[in-house]
């Protein structure tokens, strides 16, 4: 099976102003090393080998960062949302428009801008994923201060709930199939909940609960918070 992934880097970071006014959020460093350096040694340890990054605000930083993958045993490909397209496409916009940059196969997708260091991108998960007829399998983690209601429940059996009693955050971590952006037009923007819920309501998602360390790296100050404590 091909283990391939999609990492979202296309977005302004607003609330990460004046830090993203001269570097795309995801090449902050955390703890010495840019916060997508993290997933892509992490996506290398799991025996990924394709990595699609999509990018669009100062995006001409990533090639020359990151290179072509070689550093970290990767093969890295750019959609370039900026140079193509003006801007950024949003979530599942962004997805379809990159789709053609991967194989038609099962991906990981994760958001450039999350710190989970210990994220270990489990081949079973992938091959269990894999042999489903699932569309998405998605990773929650628990509530953080600024989402205290969460985004979404799990059943007893281990489906993505699109409402539940006990909702929890997503990750931004996942496993998707091509086919849940079947209907998405590449180059146009959409966002990624609406196309998650109704498959939740057709039974197609599937989650699980994350419990190691994660922050969504979206304010200064959880950035600064970070680089303090080791």
């Amino acid at each position: 099976m091909t283990l391939q992934a999609l990492i979202l880097a296309a977005g302004r970071g607003e609330r990460m102003r004046p830090l993203t006014d001269h570097s795309p959020k995801p090449l902050l460093k955390v703890q010495g090393k840019a916060l997508i350096v993290w997933h892509l040694e992490g996506l290398a340890r799991a025996g990924v080998t394709d990595v699609v990054i999509n990018t669009a605000w100062l995006e001409a930083q990533f090639p020359a960062t990151l290179g072509d993958g070689r550093a970290f045993g990767l093969r890295i490909h750019y959609s370039h949302e900026g140079a193509q397209f003006g801007g950024a496409l949003e979530t599942a916009g962004g997805i379809a428009t990159a789709l053609p940059l991967l194989q038609d196969a099962p991906f990981w997708l994760v958001a450039g801008d999350v710190f989970m260091p210990e994220f270990s991108f489990p081949m079973s998960d992938a091959h269990r994923f894999a042999a489903s007829s699932a569309l998405a399998h998605i990773y929650l983690v628990p509530n953080p201060p600024h989402n205290p209601n969460g985004d979404f429940g799990i059943s007893e059996d281990g489906l993505a709930l699109s409402r539940a009693t006990e909702q929890f955050t997503y990750s931004t971590v996942g496993l998707y199939h091509p086919a849940l952006f079947r209907d998405t037009p590449a180059g146009q923007k959409a966002a990624l909940a609406p196309l998650l819920r109704q498959a939740m309501q057709d039974g197609q998602v599937t989650a699980a609960l994350y419990s190691g360390p994660w922050t969504d790296v979206g304010t200064p100050e959880r950035l600064a918070k970070l680089n303090t404590t080791r």
